[in-house]
């Protein structure tokens, strides 16, 4: 597994291709979570060639489709032209996040309308052997009680997986919604390798019960030790995990740093952090 840098999950905005894998870089990051539109506008072989130059790997890139918009199917048609660069650069990860409750639809509905939609994108990134990873969203704050419940822990999200049924899908596995959503590190035994295609880091402020977790409001990976992140890391280590692990704080504290290399070194410093505890140093 390699530390893979998100600008936009630390307030990052605005930066080129180019730019963030030069911070990536510059930070001490292996690997850049990135913008397959921009990467489509350069060509495969331009874009692949910025990665290669600087020692970067691909972390994952984010979902095109907008498949919570009405207009999902417009989105759907375009896929196949990403998914063919990211398939020359060989970017092979890409991810999404699952809303964990429904204003309108019961659980049985949402999971046919989940199923459809996953569906149709799992099966053109599966023609061009890219994995899709769809990220359950934990916090019992965003299950209020006058809506309907939706996926929210690991266990759900793999049988989502597996009705969809194309091979290719797997978990965007995040420290913070194991938690959150009432999982422990010991339930990663459940699961293989093979089931994970990205993975998320992070903290919890002290002192909260599980149903004042904010979703907006983390920390630092290792930067409070609320999060089990020794034995998380272990856990992936055991399984054999060798894919991008990504620092997510959404921290009000890395936001408010306006320079981008100072936001991006000291998480690389909490990134160091973690990888001492796991052992990975």
């Amino acid at each position: 597994m390699y530390k893979t840098l998100s600008p936009g999950a630390l307030g990052i905005r605005g930066l080129s291709l180019a730019d963030s894998i030069a911070l990536a870089k510059q930070c001490g990051f292996a690997g850049l979570d990135f913008n397959i539109v921009e990467a489509a506008e350069m060509g495969a072989g331009a874009a692949s060639a910025l990665f290669a130059d600087a020692g970067i790997k691909y972390g994952a890139w984010g979902m095109t489709v907008r498949w919570q918009s009405d207009e999902w199917r417009d989105d759907l048609a375009e896929l196949p032209r990403y998914a063919a660069v990211a398939a020359e650069m060989g970017a092979t990860r890409s991810s999404t996040w699952c809303p964990p409750s429904s204003a309108t639809r019961p659980f049985a509905e949402n999971f046919d309308w989940h199923l459809e939609r996953f569906g149709a994108i799992a099966e053109v990134l599966n023609e061009q052997g890219i994995r899709f990873g769809i990220e359950f969203i934990g916090p019992q704050s965003l299950r209020p009680s006058d809506q309907h419940d939706f996926i929210y822990n690991m266990e759900g999200m793999l049988e989502l997986a597996a009705a969809i049924g194309t091979g290719n899908v797997g978990l965007l596995l995040d420290a913070w919604h194991l938690y959150t959503s009432g999982g422990a590190v010991d339930d990663l035994d459940k699961i293989s390798n093979a089931d994970i295609v990205n993975v998320h880091v992070n903290d919890a402020p002290k002192g909260l019960t599980m149903a004042t977790y904010n979703d907006h409001d983390r920390r630092l990976p290792t930067e409070t030790g609320v999060l089990p992140l020794e034995g998380f890391m272990k856990k992936l280590i055991a399984l054999g995990y060798d894919g991008p692990v990504t620092p997510e704080p959404f921290s009000k504290t890395v936001n408010a740093i306006e320079d981008p290399g100072e936001a991006a070194r000291l998480t690389a410093d909490y990134m160091d952090r973690l990888w001492e505890v796991a052992g990975l140093a």
